[in-house]
């Protein structure tokens, strides 16, 4: 008599770190009466809705928020520090959240402004801020890559989303120099989201990013979130495997997630190079659509692989029971 092997994935840790689910509370509020800013209020702020900022960041927290309580759930070993990660996170996102907001709400500029002594300080703490909450961030992926995160295809995940994600945070800091434009007529401003132009032209809807020129929010959006899709894709694998005994091999999922991580640092580069080259995400050129199609035809040949070797793994003979 033969066995049939099948899939056993340890429980996924519930504890969650309460001081960034308050901040993740206080960020759904946030959202929703930002929202209504952008429904009910028609100012602009150069070219884009005035509320649009706010509700972006208040939603991009939110996640962040709920996303690392439910990490540093996972940390078994060294839980205060652990808890003081958190808490130093929750203290200084809601630091920058409260002076987007405070500067929307008097329709000034809250990033890049140093117009005025106050505005320069403001922008100067929210800097300070990010710079903490990054740091703090290494700190996590240090302590995830020493936690018993079970299913190696899982701690792959969760792992490669956090590094991907730091970098992406730290793509931010390509927009805080001044350019060209701006030291040789100063207008208060030093820092640009985007490469080529000046802020505030055409622009994806609610997003923003030019459709005319390069913009470093796009490799920033995309490296952050790693953080939340690459562990959703672990989860997704292990759902699928309850069903395809081709995905119950933790090897081939291992696999399949290492394909994805290399394929997401490649994309990502290619977007960082774009925006800096000063061409919109909407209007690549040749040079950058064959690289996105090399790219994702290289990822579609190493699935292959990957499940091929899978399939005559399942297909060979089990030992004798």
């Amino acid at each position: 008599m033969s066995t049939t092997a099948t899939a056993s994935f340890p429980a996924v840790q519930t504890r969650w770190h309460h001081p960034l689910l308050w901040l993740s509370l206080a960020m759904a509020t946030s959202t929703v009466a930002t929202l209504a800013g952008l429904i009910f209020d028609s100012r602009l702020l150069d070219g884009a809705p005035l509320w649009a900022k706010p509700f972006k960041f208040s939603l991009s927290i939110l996640i962040y928020a709920v996303t690392l309580s439910w990490l540093l759930g996972q940390l078994s070993r060294r839980p205060r520090l652990a808890w003081w990660a958190g808490t130093v996170t929750a203290v200084f996102l809601a630091v920058e959240m409260v002076i987007i907001g405070g500067a929307a709400v008097v329709g000034s500029r809250s990033h890049f402004n140093v117009s005025t002594p106050l505005a320069a300080a403001l922008w100067s703490v929210m800097a300070a801020s990010i710079v903490i909450v990054w740091l703090v961030a290494l700190l996590v992926a240090l302590l995830l890559f020493k936690a018993m995160l079970g299913d190696p295809a899982r701690s792959l995940a969760i792992r490669a989303g956090f590094v991907i994600a730091l970098v992406g945070m730290a793509l931010a800091f390509l927009m805080t120099g001044p350019t060209a434009d701006q030291l040789n007529s100063f207008q208060g401003i030093a820092g640009a989201h985007t490469v080529g132009r000046p802020d505030g032209g055409p622009g994806l809807p609610l997003l923003g990013w030019s459709t005319e020129a390069g913009d470093l929010r796009v490799p920033h959006f995309v490296g952050m979130h790693a953080l939340q899709l690459i562990p959703l894709a672990a989860l997704l694998l292990e759902l699928g495997a309850r069903r395809i005994p081709l995905l119950r091999a933790a090897t081939t999922r291992a696999g399949l997630l290492w394909i994805l991580v290399a394929s997401y640092l490649a994309a990502l580069a290619l977007l960082t190079v774009q925006a800096l080259a000063g061409q919109s995400i909407v209007r690549p050129d040749t040079a950058f659509t064959v690289g996105g199609v090399t790219l994702l035809a290289g990822a579609g040949i190493a699935v292959v692989v990957v499940l091929t070797r899978g399939r005559r793994a399942v297909a060979a003979p089990h030992p004798a029971a």
